[in-house]
């Protein structure tokens, strides 16, 4: 979400992105690092792509799986997979390189691309949370309270809210004309720094942590039912105790997520607002490692369906097997034990 910012470099600090005035200063690593750093990070594209391709199509194609919770896991497999496949690519070369090669128009795209994936992850966890907080809490209205139309306007606030708000900082000049006292000195040439001010680190901070202490107190009292419900379980008939069962697992598999979510994501906010104090002095392997960290966590939501969710095992296992092309393979009961 921030363009890594060289202050030095620190293995031939000769070197330079542009043979220019004002060219930012490169850091050379040997072919030997160089070549495990692009194998490391197209391991992990091809995992965050691939896992969250398959979750998106195992929603789609599989009837039993069109519900409003799983529009919103799809949903976010999407915006995960596009930041895999569209931002990725680019952020590995600027790692790598330490310098931005691509011009001003691609500089802008990526930028933008990757703050609206980003938002849109926590924006949809945000929402599945309300979603499991509704179905824990509220069961008997849950299926006329949060109806599949409910769950597309999540999804449209999920990407339109973040469209707009980054299209609005970068797309504008309101950053120059308005809070030009919040800017640092202009960016060295080939750094990609569009969003390097101390403005963006402060309001990147609510809206990274106010959604977050929704899902974290939504989870809170969702643990506090489902433990209460887990101690009345035996007075339910079997089709409820079976259903409430269901339910504590999907609110305890979506938890684990949003626990992930938090661990990836909170170094790389919490030092992108105490850099913006300390001038930017973070250096830019510290910063590398943040950003990965949190890339990271769009290619660990397959994982913990793959080892929660017997739905997605089934699924996979489908999907994988000549099964897929027989007419009844779309419509099969994924749930049934």
């Amino acid at each position: 979400m921030r363009a890594v910012f060289i202050q030095g470099a620190e293995e031939h600090p000769a070197a330079f992105c542009y043979q220019v005035n004002g060219s930012c200063p490169r850091t050379v690593h040997t072919l030997g690092i160089q070549l495990v750093i692009y194998l490391a990070c197209a391991a992990g594209m091809l995992i965050i792509v691939l896992g969250n391709l398959f979750v998106a199509f195992a929603v789609s194609y599989f009837k039993a799986l069109h519900t409003p919770t799983n529009f919103l896991l799809l949903s976010l497999a999407l915006a995960d997979m596009f930041l895999g496949l569209l931002v990725l690519p680019l952020s590995t070369i600027r790692s790598v390189e330490s310098c931005w090669f691509f011009g001003d128009f691609l500089c802008h795209l990526h930028t933008y691309l990757d703050t609206l994936f980003c938002l849109t992850s926590i924006f949809h966890l945000c929402f599945i949370s309300i979603d499991r907080h509704c179905a824990i809490c509220d069961p008997l209205l849950y299926p006329s309270k949060f109806t599949v139309r409910v769950a597309l306007r999540y999804i449209l606030a999920g990407w339109g809210v973040p469209a707009t708000y980054t299209s609005f900082f970068l797309y504008t000049d309101v950053v120059e004309t308005r809070l030009s006292q919040w800017l640092e000195e202009m960016p060295c040439v080939g750094s990609c720094q569009l969003l390097l001010n101390k403005f963006w680190g402060w309001l990147n901070f609510p809206l990274f942590f106010v959604p977050c202490l929704i899902m974290i107190s939504l989870y809170v009292k969702i643990f506090v039912v489902a433990t209460r419900q887990a101690q009345q379980i035996t007075t339910l008939s079997n089709s409820l105790a079976g259903a409430a069962k269901h339910e504590r697992k999907a609110a305890k598999t979506l938890g684990i997520a949003v626990g992930i979510y938090l661990l990836c994501w909170l170094p790389f906010t919490i030092d992108t607002m105490v850099d913006s104090l300390l001038h930017f002095i973070t250096p830019p392997l510290v910063f590398d490692i943040f950003i990965w960290f949190a890339y990271f966590n769009s290619a660990c939501n397959p994982i913990i369906y793959v080892f929660s969710y017997r739905w997605f095992q089934k699924a996979l296992k489908l999907t994988l097997s000549q099964k897929l092309f027989s007419p009844q393979t779309r419509t099969v009961d994924l749930y049934q034990e």
